[in-house]
């Protein structure tokens, strides 16, 4: 199973005011068929909102129109799990040109230079192998710094210090070189974009990533390289009954705190997941702490009741001041807690059992 980043919002969208200026995405899929549907997506910090659902024509070719943002933003057009990625800033009109069989690495990018030149980055990610060297990433990462230091308060800029490579996030709030670049975007946004609704995010990532490294840093902590220090959130479960995760903590050896959804369509799947290891686990001291991040608390109240692991809501969303402490960049994402410490991030499904085990 992989990582899944969307959320299905698609009617909503559509249901919103449109005011008239718009723009405009086409381009052609090389060897796909009629029946091939592309979904073109709007990020929200990380997750997903699709806007708009499109058929290719019996060439591949395709076109699709949407209400243009009222700051810069980075969108997706995706082909089942492959998407490509692409800046908007107000009116522009893209061209994406790909092939069926390599949709999200054999494409091309033109309208914008922003697009251009996230396509270049995204190109290059890609050339980095899962077994590629710190050196490789660490070098990488420096040419990135460079290009985000010429304009912080850009789109690119956002891009950049929330993409991952390999499942993990390529500037991590944790190291400290890392988190001066996010601490340069932080600012400049706060600075420049004030009313920009990723400014609060960003702020937050900052101000957690300090909070850590001080945490880190302290005489008198005993907290190991691979491991972080606890940041608390403490939100209600269905029934209004209050959590909070410290207190989580200090009664299991080993909590799972999850970021979820559970209007995504990856939520079963995961839930399924997360149940097979807690069933198995939950006698060694296993607890799942699951915040959900739905706009709408409906949706959470109804799957929360039938689930055996304690689930809060979040009412602020994306835009949580815990979302910006943990970087969470998307959902699914889980973290490992052992005694007190976060030992583990895991983004990919995949590996989680077998992670799960290791500190059991």
């Amino acid at each position: 199973m992989k990582r899944y980043l969307y959320l299905a919002l698609i009617a909503v969208a559509m249901l919103c005011s449109c005011t008239g200026n718009q723009f405009k995405v086409e381009g052609k899929v090389e060897g796909a068929t009629d029946s091939v549907k592309l979904i073109l997506e709007e990020s929200s910090n990380g997750m997903w909102i699709g806007l708009d659902t499109i058929t290719v024509d019996s060439d591949g070719e395709f076109s699709v129109s949407a209400e243009a943002p009222a700051y810069p933003n980075i969108y997706r057009l995706r082909m089942g799990e492959k998407a490509v990625y692409f800046p908007i800033d107000s009116l522009d009109h893209l061209t994406i040109n790909t092939k069926f069989n390599a949709f999200d690495t054999d494409f091309t990018l033109s309208g914008s230079d922003h697009a251009e030149q996230i396509m270049k980055i995204d190109k290059e990610a890609q050339g980095l192998s899962s077994n590629a060297s710190p050196a490789q990433i660490k070098a990488f990462k420096d040419k990135l710094a460079k290009e985000i230091i010429v304009d912080p308060a850009g789109i690119v800029a956002y891009y950049v210090i929330n993409k991952n490579i390999n499942g993990r996030p390529l500037f991590d709030p944790l190291d400290d070189s890392d988190l001066r670049i996010i601490g340069a975007v932080a600012n400049s946004f706060n600075s420049f974009r004030p009313n920009d609704p990723r400014t609060e995010y960003l702020v937050n990532v900052l101000l957690a990533g300090q909070q850590r490294r001080r945490a880190a840093s302290a005489p008198s902590d005993t907290i190991q390289a691979t491991e972080a220090a606890l940041i608390d959130i403490e939100l209600n479960d269905y029934t209004g009954k209050n959590y909070k995760l410290s207190e989580v903590t200090k009664q299991h050896s080993v909590v799972l705190l999850n970021f979820t959804i559970y209007d995504a369509d990856f939520s079963p799947v995961y839930n399924k997941l997360l149940n097979d290891i807690y069933t198995a686990n939950k006698s060694r001291g296993l607890e799942i702490y699951q915040v959900s991040l739905d706009p709408d608390n409906v949706t959470w109240h109804e799957a929360a009741r039938s689930l055996p692991w304690i689930t809060v809501y979040e009412p602020k969303g994306e835009y949580a001041t815990c979302v910006g402490a943990y970087a969470v960049a998307g959902v699914p994402t889980t973290f490992i807690i052992k005694n007190g410490e976060i030992v583990q991030r895991v983004e990919d499904g995949n590996n989680l059992k077998a992670t799960v085990q290791k500190y059991l």
